[in-house]
């Protein structure tokens, strides 16, 4: 893929490395690629970060016919660039594309993409605990039209971001809060896709849960109502009894990278892990047994997130004492020492720019 290169002028004041907060920050530059039903993908480019002028009829305003990815770039200590497993996320988004009738991009050119952008601000990677250069893939439908069909132009973008961990809490436990009056996806529809309107459809829930003091949301089934699925932002495991559980992929949970390479890091240990249903009343007697060890949420955002509380309707599961949990503490240790490159990469995961 040719990507043509055009510099920004005007560098941008780097912010302090010590509070960067996430996603309100952006680098220099952007990558566009345009997409014309019948040329296909062209016109690949960099160029200085800047605002987009679309026409106000564009599809994406008004079906919503959009998807994103969200992966990291880290710096290891001989100063190499580092990206984690970037071909999973360029065969979701494919997956993704399928589902609501974008154009398939070839994962050599995701990557190659994603490369070219992550060199260009590569200044930008802040160095720290929890920090990284947060890369954001999206894909629009750009045809200016009232109607509702696929369209038959797109754009391809990437924008970086430097950021701090994702929860203020870090690798502290969080509470959450189980949704009992909205779901958020059905078998069928697009839970299983990254796109935003997924997203959308979380807010109502998420804001009720923050003003209430709890971290994020715990989805339970669209059908049953009580079917464990996914928090907000992550998929979730538990610790019970010794071995561990996460809810088996139904159509309606995203197939998370972070999630996938939990589950292949804890075979590796030896450690029993299943894909099940499980049941908000099943986690509550493992609870009231004292069979409940550890609960984590896992996404590239936060990597690992220990969870401390459940709040289900008038009752309240504490998981190990409000305290992060030994697996936990291990995973994050591990998965994080193999992003940044402080230790060796047995499986192949990261990927050198």
């Amino acid at each position: 893929m040719n990507i043509q290169v055009k510099r920004t002028e005007n560098l941008k004041e780097k912010p302090s490395m010590d509070h960067l907060g996430f996603g309100n920050i952006f680098t220099d530059h952007m990558f566009i690629m345009d997409y014309t039903e019948g040329n296909g993908w062209h016109d690949a480019r960099i160029i200085p970060y800047q605002p987009l002028s679309l026409d106000p009829a564009t599809m994406v305003f008004h079906y919503g016919q959009e998807m994103f990815e969200g992966l990291k770039a880290y710096k290891n200590p001989q100063g190499d660039i580092l990206l984690f497993r970037p071909e999973k996320n360029a065969e979701r988004l494919n997956i993704t594309n399928n589902r609501i009738c974008m154009p398939e991009l070839p994962v050599e050119d995701f990557i190659d993409a994603v490369k070219a952008i992550v060199d260009i601000d590569k200044d930008w990677i802040p160095e720290g605990v929890g920090n990284a250069l947060y890369i954001r893939p999206f894909i629009i439908a750009t045809d200016p039209f009232l109607g509702v069909r696929p369209s038959l132009t797109y754009k391809f973008m990437i924008i970086l971001s430097p950021v701090g961990p994702y929860y203020k809490e870090g690798i502290n436990p969080v509470k959450i809060w189980v949704e009992q009056e909205y779901v958020r996806a059905v078998p069928g529809g697009i839970g299983f896709a990254k796109t935003g309107g997924n997203y959308a459809a979380s807010i109502k829930a998420q804001a009720n849960a923050k003003s209430r003091g709890y971290a994020q949301v715990l989805w339970l089934d669209g059908i049953e109502r009580k079917y464990i699925e996914e928090v907000g932002t992550m998929n979730v495991f538990f610790k019970i009894d010794g071995r561990v559980i996460t809810p088996s992929l139904t159509g309606s949970i995203l197939e998370g990278v972070t999630r996938n390479t939990v589950i292949e890091l804890l075979k590796t240990w030896g450690i029993s892990v299943s894909e099940e249903r499980i049941s908000i009343d099943e986690l509550i007697e493992y609870s009231r047994q004292g069979l409940l060890e550890e609960a984590f949420g896992t996404g590239t955002a936060a990597v690992i997130s220990p969870v401390g509380e459940f709040r289900y309707k008038d009752q309240v599961i504490v998981v190990h004492d409000g305290i992060i949990g030994e697996l936990s503490q291990r995973i994050y240790d591990e998965l994080t020492s193999i992003q940044m490159g402080k230790i060796e990469d047995k499986f192949g995961w990261t990927v050198k720019i």
